[in-house]
């Protein structure tokens, strides 16, 4: 799979924090209801790999992706829990050249010039731009359009449903991604409903972009 092909998808794919493995599955299904089905679950606690390993395999619909991969094992541990992608928050090219060996499909993250040269030289021109409010928001995307017209980012970090269609218009970020869908105290209180008004809310920015 070519990364690219996740922003026909949607505008934008939540990054997701899941901390009680049992809220995995239902978590997965409230955005999928919502018609988000790309999914981002960063590996950021103890039960990330199992959260996703049970979507995989428990909500067919969703494309379930690992977030936050630092490092090879990540990424083989990332393949075996079922993951179609895999997301960096920053680049390195062990990890770039080891995700093409075991087939692994990679957004790799970029904050500069020469980060993205380096993924470039990797073959990779579909990137997360990271932490994209924080390393210069839209005006550095725009900058970056100008050597590199060839490139597609999907900004992360910072963004809200407020910004996010200032984004999406760029010409060169075809989709976002956005934390604003799994808030904390939603996953905690359970609020599967809300969260799929969210996702619905989510995907109708394509329209407001």
């Amino acid at each position: 799979m070519n990364t690219l092909e996740l922003a026909t998808h949607g505008p934008v794919i939540p990054v997701i924090v899941i901390d009680r493995l049992e809220d995995a599955v239902p978590l997965a299904e409230a955005l999928v209801a919502g018609g988000v089905k790309v999914l981002e679950v960063t590996l950021r606690t103890p039960v990330a790999l199992a959260a996703m390993e049970a979507i995989a395999k428990m909500v067919p619909e969703a494309i379930v992706g690992a977030g936050t991969v630092r490092n090879v094992g990540d990424a083989k541990a990332a393949l075996s829990a079922g993951c179609k992608f895999a997301v960096s928050p920053g680049y390195l090219s062990l990890v770039g050249q080891a995700c093409r060996e075991i087939g692994l499909p990679l957004l790799p993250g970029v904050a500069t010039g020469s980060e993205v040269m380096q993924a470039n030289l990797d073959g990779y021109d579909f990137l997360k731009f990271f932490p994209a409010t924080a390393a210069g928001g839209i005006p550095m995307l725009k900058a970056l359009a100008g050597p590199f017209a060839d490139v597609k980012f999907c900004p992360t970090g910072g963004i809200t449903p407020e910004t996010a269609p200032q984004f999406l218009a760029l010409p060169n970020v075809p989709v976002c991604g956005g934390s604003w869908l799994t808030p904390a105290a939603a996953v905690a209180a359970r609020d599967w409903a809300g969260i799929t008004q969210l996702a619905r809310e989510a995907q109708a920015l394509r329209v407001a972009a």
